[in-house]
């Protein structure tokens, strides 16, 4: 086999890799033993699947070992420097190298079933904790953090262990393997034949080492391109408004300029290490050969021994290479397995408490609320109300001033830092998060539907709702027209989280299936802001009829949902400033006064 196709071999069973991939940044563990002993707690499941793979890795290393020494032999019977059986020694060899075949094949399919394994038990418990967390932990990092976590995080880990683990395992004993085969047939040809080895390293970290540096360049500045284009497309009326398609041009031309450059460089280098790692390979076959020769001459080796020893040469480089090349994914890797234990490490949501007593009458009261959601900065002060059972208690105020906070207090989706919030005569930290949230029903401004059928996302918050139900909420919530405009009805799918139908269709839907989960407490927070004021009116219509015996709480910016509420209450930096009818709040001509005439009246405040 020629110097070229065997260094074009070994670079194909670099596993999994691109040269760009191969030198790309690392990523570095801040902790990387506490993250080591972890993952190996997950091989500890699947030990019997461990075991055959690395039995399978061991014997076909030494099968990979053991067979130029057998070309050696057949070499020299063919050159009379050995007796034998000629057909017997390319039998045996041919027999080893199909074993070889057969290991490599082996511990491809064990790796993947035992990355898979791993990697599956690790998304699902990260995915059970995700579905545990406390909100607060959600509202304080970033969803797209989050996603990377279950996602590329989890790939790398899958990729290391099918991939990276087995070479390296077989690469470390090639490496012993082959250093002590040479050592015992010529000890001074195996000496000059590991001289090589400083060349490939030494290449090996300078160009890498280039190559990680333009490869930032260009990663920074494509970034630089994507955005420089997004801007330009998403504002283009306003590029357009204010004459700046040639300024835009000239900088868009710039960075390309420079990603070129960058490209350039980066593909330069990396397209050079192949060659280089051919050319010292070569070099290597030289001293092989011509020492090989010299020592063949004076009767230390045979003319079969210098065939092997070719081979043993390339054998011992190629994982050196491999090893230095996967070094790098598994401490991505480990990085990756760090960040997600960060996640299962998190403390869980607190869901142990008592049921919420059956009540006729549903009262909550919030008494001296204080919460801030950071240390020495409330949001809420002295927060005292109580909406009174079977009634409708409207928040307003201007944005910022708490409303929605104080939603998500009664909700427990924040704990208060002092006061308490009572539901008829239980302090809603002694209820369970899951009784008190089944007893509750919430609209929110932001609509929150799923990839599912439109009567799988109604029964959302109440599974055992009949089609009764789901009928009677879609006529209270208008939604009659919305079904009939659809191709399924209620079968219907809803793409991309209800990217096939308007908003104000999606905010039906929510209002509808907060009808249907029939709770004893109703919030609403903006709920008809993108809707029509006829569907609106319709809307409002529907909501006195459910809002019947239920205690509700609404929050709005428009006062005309709110105008007919039994008590309203104005908010301002946290505080209750007003509250009365709308009626009285006009009287008073305080906050209420001057919000009503902002969006009445044309009046500025």
């Amino acid at each position: 086999m020629s110097a070229n196709s065997q260094q074009k071999l070994e670079e194909r069973n670099i596993p999994g890799m691109t040269r760009h991939q191969r030198f790309a940044e690392v990523e570095h563990a801040q902790n990387a033993n506490a993250a080591l002993k972890r993952i190996i707690t997950y091989f500890a499941h699947e030990k019997a699947m461990v075991a055959s793979m690395l039995l399978v890795v061991i014997f076909g290393t030494l099968c990979g070992i053991y067979a130029p020494s057998l070309q050696s032999r057949a070499i020299d019977i063919i050159a009379s420097a050995r007796t034998g059986s000629l057909r017997r020694a390319l039998v045996f060899m041919l027999v080893v190298y199909l074993l070889y075949s057969l290991c490599q094949l082996l511990q491809n399919v064990f790796s993947a079933q035992l990355s898979q394994s791993i990697v599956k038990r690790m998304r699902e418990e990260l995915f059970g904790k995700l579905v545990d967390l406390p909100v607060r932990y959600l509202d304080t990092h970033s969803h797209g953090d989050v996603m990377s976590r279950m996602t590329n995080d989890i790939e790398n880990i899958s990729t290391t262990i099918s991939q990276s683990l087995p070479s390296l395992f077989s690469g470390v004993l090639t490496i012993a393997g082959t250093v002590g085969v040479m050592l015992w047939y010529c000890r001074q040809l195996a000496l000059l034949s590991c001289a090589t080895v400083i060349l490939t390293l030494l290449a090996t970290r300078i160009l890498s080492g280039k190559v990680r540096k333009f490869s930032r360049t260009r990663q920074m500045l494509l970034g630089q391109l994507n955005g420089t284009v997004e801007e330009m497309i998403s504002g283009y009326p306003t590029v357009v408004a204010y004459n700046h398609q040639d300024i835009t041009t000239e900088e868009f031309c710039r960075t390309a300029d420079s990603l070129t450059k960058a490209g350039i460089k980066t593909d330069i280098f990396s397209g050079v290490m192949g060659p280089v790692m051919n050319c010292i390979g070569n070099i290597g076959f030289v001293i092989i050969a011509a020492f090989g020769g010299y020592f063949s001459v004076h009767g230390l080796i045979s003319v079969g021994m210098i065939s092997a020893f070719i081979v043993y040469a390339r054998q011992f480089s190629r994982p050196i290479n491999e090893i230095a090349q996967i070094y790098g994914q598994l401490q991505t890797a480990v990085a990756g397995a760090e960040r997600v234990f960060m996640v299962l490490d998190e403390t869980d949501e607190d869901k142990t408490g008592e049921d919420l007593m059956e009540a006729r009458d549903t009262t909550v009261t919030f008494q001296d609320v204080r919460f801030s959601y950071e240390p020495d900065h409330p949001v809420i002060h002295d927060f005292s109300l109580t909406v009174p059972a079977g009634k409708k208690v409207a928040l307003v105020g201007a944005t910022g001033s708490g409303k929605t906070t104080i939603v998500n207090l009664l909700m427990r989706f924040y704990d208060m830092d002092r006061g308490q919030i009572f539901i008829t005569d239980q302090n809603i930290r002694d209820l369970s998060r899951d009784s008190l949230r089944k007893n509750v029903a919430i609209v929110l401004q932001d609509t929150v539907l799923f990839s599912d059928t439109i009567r799988r996302n109604l029964k959302y918050g109440r599974e055992s709702a009949t089609d009764a139900d789901i009928a009677g909420a879609m006529e209270m919530s208008c939604c009659q027209d919305l079904l009939q405009k659809l191709p399924q009805g209620w079968d219907t799918v809803l793409s991309g989280s209800g990217q096939n139908i308007s908003q104000g269709q999606r905010q039906l839907l929510a209002i509808a299936r907060a009808f249907v989960a029939d709770p004893r407490i109703l919030i609403l927070d903006e709920a008809t802001s993108s809707v029509d004021t006829r569907t609106e009116k319709a809307i409002q219509d529907a909501m006195q009829r459910v809002m019947q015996n239920r205690t509700s709480i609404v929050i709005a910016h428009r006062l005309s949902t709110i105008r007919d509420s039994d008590l309203i209450v104005v908010m301002d930096r946290g505080q209750i400033v007003e509250s009365g009818s709308h009626n009285q709040l006009l009287e008073q001509k305080g906050k209420y006064f001057e919000l009503y005439m902002t969006q009445y009246a044309g009046f500025a405040t």
